[in-house]
């Protein structure tokens, strides 16, 4: 196996297989995915810091064999920085924390393509930072459907007082997100109010909407899954690659460009590749960063 040793910082990272084409159908080796990481890591990072990673891991790329990983690898260097998450049995298990770059580049090097943050950071487990709707679509419905009801959605949060950001799953949905960022809320708190707004958005577009997960009930239907906001449920961190056949990112859209974009009515529109977080990054900044600072209180919580 061939390695080299990169400093990144204060730390050195080994490094190996830079050569392995990851996305084979694409051309995008394990080097790329390295330096897509590096280059993106001032939009990733604040959103990754003090969260428990779940890895998901492709070691001979998007053809081969994944795995989650939840617990940190016992072979971590020194350096990496961990947390312990009390289960349900009693035990505790250590999880990795992604604090900086030499860490992300480690995590990287595992081939972990994609990467998985609960919505809690590991020193206030039970408090949310934000509440997430996973607009998923059914057989028969695709993310031009998912743009109308997160369009919908966003208005009556909108009318409930409340600012959501949205952002492109990286595959075929959008997740519509709402900072919370107060210590008073709860994930009991979270679940009921983002299920009772899925409910009202699935009798108001009965044809359209659905929340319920049972696979027959989202058929030509937008799912949204409410059931996210739980302390032990993860979604792909902002930012992320995708294991798809290209290198797509779970990305951040302005409401303007969700408008437009379901007005054209072109699915492939929605995707996004590697680059084009790169360049969107460089001339906008990230267009998350309001996720991690507005404070908002949930109506009657």
């Amino acid at each position: 196996m061939k390695r080299i040793a990169a400093r990144i910082g204060e730390r050195v990272v080994s490094l190996s297989n830079l050569d392995k084409d990851l996305y084979p159908s694409y051309g995008f080796t394990k080097a790329d995915v390295l330096e897509y990481y590096r280059r993106i890591s001032p939009c990733i990072l604040p959103h990754l810091r003090d969260r428990a990673l779940t890895l998901k891991r492709y070691p001979d790329g998007i053809g081969g064999d994944h795995f989650f990983e939840k617990r940190c690898p016992a072979h971590r260097p020194g350096w990496v920085e961990t947390a312990n998450i009390p289960q349900s049995g009693g035990e505790e298990m250590t999880v990795c924390l992604v604090n900086g770059l030499h860490t992300l580049m480690w995590v990287e090097n595992l081939a972990s393509l994609e990467l998985h943050v609960p919505l809690a950071r590991v020193s206030t487990p039970g408090i949310p930072d934000s509440m997430v709707f996973d607009l998923d679509p059914g057989e028969g419905a695709d993310v031009i459907d998912c743009g109308h009801i997160a369009l919908a959605l966003r208005d009556i949060l909108g009318d409930l007082g409340l600012e959501c950001f949205v952002k492109t799953s990286g595959k075929k949905g959008l997740h519509v997100y709402v900072p919370l960022n107060r210590e008073e809320t709860t994930f009991d708190d979270t679940r009921r109010f983002s299920k009772t707004l899925a409910q009202v958005l699935e009798r108001s577009y009965p044809q359209k909407v659905t929340s319920v997960m049972a696979k027959d009930a989202r058929k030509g239907r937008v799912f949204i899954n409410w059931s996210q906001n739980g302390p032990s449920n993860t979604t792909v961190c902002v930012y992320s690659l995708r294991a798809r056949e290209s290198p797509t990112v779970s990305l951040p859209l302005a409401w303007g460009e969700i408008e437009r974009l379901t007005r054209q009515a072109d699915p492939g529109e929605f995707q996004f590749i590697h680059s084009d977080a790169l360049q969107r990054a460089e001339r906008d900044g990230d267009l998350f960063s309001g996720l991690l600072e507005l404070r908002q209180t949930l109506p009657g919580f």
